[in-house]
């Protein structure tokens, strides 16, 4: 006797109760009951639904009976054991699921099949993806390049390398397709030589969706793909030796720091965007040669550069740098000027720490304090000097500024640590409140927490959403149709620029870049 019978006379609360009871038991002897129910349902929506659920529940724990239903004449339970077999990797259900594909022209119930499949993941059945590779459906295809990385298909390697290829044609390049970002994670997964190499010359790929997944492939594979990078940077362009560097710098392993300082002994890093990169991917690292290459770097002039190497150091304070420091600052030049005005924008307070008992270093940096129109920043250093204590620190304290409350806001999304830091300087400057997101994700939940923004500056390249998704989800915004949006960027390539100004852009600017020109523009942009 089973606990089905009579189960479409009783109450409902007493079917939900025996339906929950066979789910939980999975008791074999109500398949034939749940199947019956299945194919001639009672009509409620909730106890149908449940009985589809609690014969899921039996089905797993029989697998012959699952792909005998494979070939049931009920469309409804044919689905439920393809979707069971692939569920529970029934290896016995692969070799008809595989010849189910062959003969399927349902686009649906084709994916239905080949998602079964790619579940239960037997190499016997690499033919079939192989064989749906170019179907014209763009989700079955994705499926399929997809099943052929997680196999390690190695005969597949030359198609998915093409469809990488074929996406930076001119008139697809702007669109990052599902075909073209599971190749690359397929192509990852495989790891070879070949693979890895060829997504490392893909690094500067037309479209920065494209990068960005590139470049998360890079740093989950780790040291195997650290020569190759290294590699790209001392024989790539400028472009590639930026994303070479970013890419090394959150890999963090020593021998990414390592090659980038005798890259950089080479004279591979005269250019500035170059030179601010390996800086900023130094600092992340933090090795020995990484840091007394950045101790070296605080001879630079350019802002930004500077502020990338002080980004760096603050993670690393060591008596050897605090005395260079000491004595850089104590010359009262203009290079002076700069280092403290870096370190206060920077926010480096572990540095201020270890430098303010030298009378003419900490004086120097009271001087940069006292020019910071950013009240934060100004209340996080007083709290540091309130803790330092002591007559002087009292008397530096009654010098710095209370500012009156910004009226104007500025949203600014970067995932440099010192990038960030120079846009909320030069903001505050210019009088704005700013709102500052290390990606576009971030950036774009202001936005949906109803934060209105006077302009707007956002990186090109950045983890999690890049700066041309979130420029398109900005302009998507009811209010945020006109508001300016400038972008920032290393990109050399004119096709980058008119992407970007078919996202919505207003205008760019190239870093690395002087203060100075970046608030000229936003003015400009305001007037």
């Amino acid at each position: 006797m089973s606990i089905l019978d009579d189960f479409r006379s009783k109450e409902f609360l007493d079917q939900i109760t025996i339906l929950n009871e066979v789910a939980g038991s999975k008791d074999p002897q109500t398949l034939p009951g749940l199947i019956d129910l299945l194919k001639v349902p009672v009509g409620d929506t909730s106890i149908d639904y449940m009985v589809v659920n609690a014969l899921n529940a039996v089905l797993s724990q029989d697998p012959e009976r699952t792909v005998r239903g494979l070939s049931d004449e009920h469309a409804g339970f044919r689905t439920l054991c393809i979707r069971v077999a692939g569920e529970h990797r029934f290896e016995q259900a692969a070799p008809v699921l595989a010849s189910l594909a062959e003969n399927e022209e349902d686009p649906d119930r084709l994916m239905e099949v080949l998602t079964s499949l790619a579940h239960i993941g037997d190499p016997a059945t690499l033919p079939t993806f192989r064989k749906f590779l170019n179907n014209e459906d763009p989700f079955i295809q994705a499926l399929c390049i997809e099943a052929l990385g997680k196999l390690n298909d190695l005969d597949s390697i030359p198609e998915l390398k093409g469809l990488v290829e074929e996406s930076e044609a001119p008139e697809r390049y702007e669109v990052c397709e599902i075909t073209t970002w599971k190749s690359i994670e397929a192509l990852a997964s495989i790891q070879t030589d070949d693979t890895l190499r060829f997504l490392v010359d893909k690094l500067h790929h037309k479209n920065p969706t494209v990068r960005r997944i590139i470049t998360d492939a890079m740093i989950s594979i780790g040291s195997p793909v650290i020569p190759l990078l290294l590699e790209a940077f001392e024989t790539g362009d400028d472009d590639h030796k930026v994303l070479a560097a970013n890419v090394l710098g959150f890999i963090g392993d020593k021998s990414c720091a390592d090659g980038l300082v005798a890259a950089f002994d080479k004279g591979l890093a005269e250019t500035p965007n170059v030179r601010y990169a390996l800086y900023e991917a130094l600092g992340r690292v933090g090795t020995m040669k990484g840091i007394i290459c950045l101790v070296d770097g605080l001879n630079e002039t350019e802002e930004l550069t500077l502020m990338a190497v002080i980004t760096g150091l603050e993670k690393h304070v060591n008596p050897g740098m605090v005395n260079q420091l000491t004595k850089m600052l104590s010359a009262a030049d203009d290079q002076a000027e700069r280092l403290a005005k870096a370190i206060v924008n920077a926010r480096a307070t572990r540095l201020f720490d270890a430098l303010y008992e030298s009378a003419g270093a900490g004086d120097m940096l009271v001087d940069a304090l006292t020019e910071s129109r950013d009240q934060e920043v100004l209340d996080e250093f007083k709290g540091l000097l309130v803790e330092i204590g002591g007559a002087r620190a009292d008397e530096d304290l009654a010098r710095l500024p209370d500012l009156e409350e910004s009226t104007r806001k500025a949203l600014a999304a970067d995932d440099s640590r010192s990038m960030c830091a120079m846009h909320r300087a030069i903001l505050t400057d210019l009088g704005f409140e700013p709102f500052i997101a290390s990606n576009g994700q971030e950036a774009f939940e202001f936005i949906e927490r109803g934060e209105d923004f006077d302009i707007i500056l956002t990186d090109m390249n950045m983890p999690v959403m890049d700066g041309m998704e979130l420029v398109g989800k900005i302009r998507n915004t009811p209010g945020f149709e006109d508001t300016p949006i400038i972008m920032v960027t290393t990109e050399s390539e004119g096709s980058q620029q008119s992407l970007a100004e078919k996202t919505g852009v207003t205008t760019f600017i190239t870093k690395p870049f002087k203060p100075h020109d970046l608030k000229t523009k936003i003015n400009d942009l305001l007037a």
